[in-house]
Parts: structure tokens; C-alpha cells; sequence
């Protein structure tokens, strides 16, 4: 239902050439910081082609993130995200656009839109863990543990992560966090 592998035959330089790829679905994907916490809200999930390429790696930490599959604007879709997967409401004013860039460019191409949104305590509304089977774990990351997380390599963690955190402290004085 999410991905749609094709063959791509083209023309490049004069020459005839064949590529696979995957037909997939824009996404989103939110930084989420608690000020009362002074921490980052990751979330922690099974990955099947991780565990695949290496069994010691049985979830990932990521970003609260979802495809763009639904008749919503971007920024309802970050909304709601936020509170399936990790139980806070956000407010449509208070969360900022980072960028936006392409995954997995070899095969699937891709976009990820990139947001940020400050949390506290008042906002949570329920415990998180997506829907259906998700199967979700949140994980609070203390600011101070930052730099030590991005550079070990023994967590599994996506190349959007590691980005909005060299984001997030290139813009710190700017939020006022």
C-alpha cells in the first residue's frame, strides 16, 4: 500500500540506461523539544530493513514523523502526528517549518518536510504509541546527552534526526530555548 517498486528506463548523455526504484509517499517528520524537560521527545521503533542489515539493531530512534497520505494540508498532518505518536497537541501556530529534503534518493526519492515544535507537560493528552500496530516507544533525549547520541553509533538513527539537531542548536538563542 506504501510503496510501488517500477523499473524507470530513461535516456541520460545519449544513453539508454534502467534503474529500480520505489514509488513512495512524501512525509513528515517533527523535532519535538520539552522545555520543562530541557530534553528531546524521540520516538523508538522496529525497523524490519535495519534489523535486516544488522540484527543488532532491533528499533531505531527517530523523529515523530508520517507519510503525506491523506487530503490534509502538511502542517494538519505534523499535528496529527504529534499526537499519535508521541500524545501532545500542538497548536498549528506553534510549529515552525526547518526545511525540506530528499531520503533515500537511490530508490525512492522521497520528500521529507522537516518541522519543529516546542512541548510541555499542559499539551500532553495521552501516552503516545502511534495506531493500529505501530508500536511505539517515546524516548526523551536530555539536551545534554546530544552530542553523544549523534556520534554513537551503536543507535540506530535517521539522517533527518541527526539534521534538525545540528538545526535546533545552530538556532537555539533564536527559539529562546
Amino acid at each position: 500500500n506504501y510503496i510501488k517498486p517500477l523499473k524507470v528506463n530513461f535516456t541520460l548523455n545519449g544513453i539508454k540506461k534502467s534503474w529500480e526504484a520505489v514509488r513512495s509517499h512524501d512525509s513528515v517528520a517533527i523535532l519535538l523539544y520539552h522545555k520543562e524537560k530541557e530534553a528531546f521527545l524521540l520516538v523508538k521503533q522496529f525497523r524490519a530493513p535495519v534489523y535486516l542489515n544488522d540484527k543488532t539493531k532491533t528499533f531505531t530512534y527517530e523523529l515523530c514523523a508520517g507519510l503525506i497520505d491523506k487530503n490534509k494540508s502538511i502542517e494538519e498532518i505534523v499535528i496529527e502526528e504529534i499526537d499519535e505518536e508521541c500524545g501532545y497537541k500542538v497548536h498549528i501556530d506553534n510549529i515552525l517549518k526547518i526545511s525540506s529534503f530528499y531520503t533515500n534518493v537511490g530508490i525512492s526519492g522521497g520528500r521529507q518536510h522537516l518541522y519543529f515544535a516546542s512541548i510541555d507537560e499542559s499539551m500532553k493528552i495521552h501516552n503516545g504509541g502511534g495506531v493500529n500496530d505501530e508500536q511505539i516507544e517515546l524516548h526523551f533525549l536530555p539536551l545534554s546527552e546530544c552530542d553523544n547520541f549523534l556520534f554513537d553509533e551503536e543507535k540506530a538513527k535517521t539522517p533527518g534526526l541527526m539534521f534538525s539537531f545540528y538545526w535546533f542548536l545552530k538556532n537555539r538563542q533564536e527559539l529562546g530555548l
